[in-house]
């Protein structure tokens, strides 16, 4: 037997060093350098049949306890607790000393992975910040194989007191994060909850800091248990030095030391005393009317003067309440006063029409630090009201008296009617009945000085007001020295009628346009009488349209263009020859009067008994064109040509047996 077991060694032993090239698939990674041979391979790979099984948390305790307790980053990748064999698809030995059998990158690893997520503060800690030797725990020590600790990531506790001091010792219990967050350590208000320790914060208790209240005990550490709380006194000095018996909750709470409770049963009532609090008073500090906290000193109330100031300074003294404030305010509250439209109208000065909606500050300025309500003037437009004419309307029989023209519902429309623009120097007719007033009354800029009156001057034949007005320039302008058409309008003849519009009318004003037009419609010229003409229209020139003798100097334009003191004046120069110059005397010029008239072309006026053959008897009845045939060429037309004409009898009757000779 002895000889057997020593011939199996033997065999081993040299087999050894062949086997190592032949079994092993390499030399191991420095952290499992030890494990070098062929006789220990048995401490990593455990030998049996078939697919290769491994070890590996028989020596790595440490991850084996975090894959039991179901945490950590190995038990995030699903490895079952107890097994190996997942081990090697991350961890790959047999590759060489150098072969980093761990790779592990910080800069992109997710520590969520590991079952505790860094929040708040804690996302920007470095690694090696937390993950020291100094702050694994003992036991953990025990489990990790790794000989420096300074290179494993495990070990570290998730306590709060693994990494930071325990400033309160352990008396407030392990769980820092009971109280405190990740974000802020000393804002402990939004994780610790007050409310359910014996004394629940409310009110302005709730943004006090903790160590207002938790003062430094005897052994100067602070106090988070036999802190008295019983009676606000346990903390707060009594501001009214004992006046009253009761506790404080009596008539405060702890919303807001001035606001007094009213109407809860125990607490203080002011509805029972001399002077209920009404309105605003609800809302005014005790200290206001209690001055010093003195509460049993006796406080005058019957007037508001007794205990406000005068804000009108004496001017409703002489109303029979005296100026008592009562009569226009009430304790809901200063604005807006009670003195409305109604109250208004029976003083000097009744609200109508747009008065009513104006604020009482629009009328009633200040003076200094005090409202003026006692007003000296106001019988006036112009005591409030920019003067908008700018002094036009100054002098009699206006003297600025607004209302003449406007009314108190507003500015516009005026008041101004068509019956009273009949009382001006220009009443309104025809066209200029429809026209807009800001069409005519346009600011000065619009007008050329020597249509407009100085402002001093703007009413005719009335005084200059005693101090002369600066002059309008932006206001529409309501005085014309020139009230003639072409003051508004253009004169679209150029002057070629200007001494015709220079009459003047029974008014002594020049008659301008209305010498040949009307105001009701421009194109009716009836008023101009062409008899007054160097060419007086008679026969059927009456019925000749203008533009037909008066031509625009472009064919196409408006009749308005036309020189009118170029017209013609002679037959040939508007009619064309229609005898081709058959009858032209002078200059080639044919005198159509010789035979026409303006009456009617047809029949002409032509005397034949002074031509060389007389038309009485029958020939007086025959048409022109029995005997005058003639027809020639003349510019592409055929004209009719009266001579030569036959004047013997065969000429025209020849075959005509009645003028044949007998034999």
């Amino acid at each position: 037997m002895f000889v057997r077991k020593t011939l199996l060694i033997v065999v081993l032993a040299l087999l050894a060093s062949s086997a190592r090239a032949q079994i092993s698939p390499g030399p191991l990674a420095r952290p499992h350098k030890d494990l070098e041979g062929a006789t220990r391979c048995v401490t990593c790979h455990q030998l049996a049949g078939g697919k290769a099984t491994f070890k590996c948390l028989e020596c790595h305790t440490e991850i084996a306890a975090r894959l039991a307790a179901h945490k950590g980053l190995h038990f995030s990748y699903g490895l079952p607790s107890g097994s190996s064999q997942e081990c090697a698809k991350c961890h790959s030995d047999h590759n060489g000393v150098d072969f980093p059998i761990t790779k592990f990158e910080t800069k992109t690893f997710d520590h969520k992975q590991t079952g505790y997520v860094l929040e708040g503060k804690h996302a920007g800690v470095e690694c090696k910040k937390c993950h020291t030797p100094e702050h694994i725990s003992a036991d953990e020590r025990r489990l990790i194989k790794m000989k420096d600790l300074n290179r494993t990531f495990i070990g570290i506790p998730e306590t709060c007191t693994a990494c930071h001091k325990d400033f309160h010792e352990g008396r407030l219990g392990p769980k820092c994060e009971t109280c405190h967050n990740f974000n802020e350590w000393k804002n402990v208000g939004k994780t610790f909850d007050h409310s359910k320790t014996r004394y629940p914060l409310t009110g302005e208790h709730v943004p006090v800091k903790c160590e207002k209240c938790h003062t430094p005990g005897p052994d100067g550490k602070a106090r988070y248990q036999g802190i008295p709380f019983g009676k606000c006194d346990d903390c707060h000095k009594d501001p009214h030095n004992g006046s009253f018996k009761q506790s404080c909750a009596t008539c405060h709470v702890t919303s807001g030391w001035k606001r007094v409770t009213q109407g809860l049963q125990e607490n203080f009532d002011h509805s029972k005393t001399k002077y209920p609090l009404e309105g605003k008073h609800k809302t005014v500090e005790c200290i206001a009317c209690h001055a010093k906290g003195d509460f049993k000193k006796e406080l005058p109330f019957a007037k508001c003067t007794d205990c406000h100031k005068d804000a009108h300074n004496g001017q409703f003294l002489k109303r029979p309440d005296k100026g008592e404030c009562s009569a226009c305010h009430d304790v809901n509250g200063w604005k807006p006063s009670k003195f409305d439209v109604k109250a208004h109208a029976a003083t000097q000065y009744p609200l109508a029409g747009k008065h009513a909606k104006v604020e009482c500050k629009g009328c009633h300025l200040p003076k200094g630090k005090d409202t003026v309500y006692k007003l000296a003037k106001f019988s006036h437009c112009l005591d409030c009201h920019h003067d908008e004419h700018q002094t036009q309307f100054a002098s009699a029989p206006w003297i600025n008296q607004c209302e003449k023209c406007h009314t108190v519902d507003g500015f516009k429309p005026s008041a101004f009617s068509i019956a009273k623009h009949k009382e001006t120097h220009f009443p309104l007719t025809g066209g200029h009945l429809a026209v807009l007033c800001a069409d005519c009354h346009k600011p000065a800029s619009a007008f050329p000085s020597a249509v407009l009156l100085p402002a001093s001057l703007a009413v005719q034949n009335e005084p200059t007001p005693s101090e002369p007005a600066p002059g309008y320039h932006t206001t529409a302008v309501y005085h014309f020295r020139d009230i003639s058409c072409t003051a508004c309008h253009k004169d679209p003849h150029n002057g070629q009628f200007a001494e015709r519009m220079r009459a003047l009318r029974g008014d002594g004003t020049p008659i301008g346009c209305e010498a040949c037009h009307i105001t009701k419609n421009w194109k009716d010229v009836t008023r101009f009488d062409h008899e007054r003409t160097k060419f007086a229209l008679l026969g059927a020139h009456r019925a000749v349209a203008c533009i037909d003798c008066h031509k625009p100097p472009n064919l196409g334009t408006k009749l308005i263009d036309a020189d009118f003191t170029q017209a013609p004046l002679k037959c040939e120069e508007c009619h064309q020859d229609v005898h081709g110059r058959q009858f032209a005397k002078a200059e080639g010029i044919t005198p159509c009067a010789d035979c026409h008239n303006a009456a009617k072309w047809k029949p002409a006026l032509f005397d034949h008994e002074k031509t060389q053959f007389s038309l009485k008897g029958a020939h007086q009845n025959v048409r022109c064109i029995d005997c005058h045939k003639a027809l020639k060429d003349f510019d592409g037309k055929q004209v009719l040509f009266y001579k030569p004409c036959p004047k013997d009898c065969k000429d025209c009757h020849g075959a005509d047996p009645k003028f044949q000779k007998k034999s």
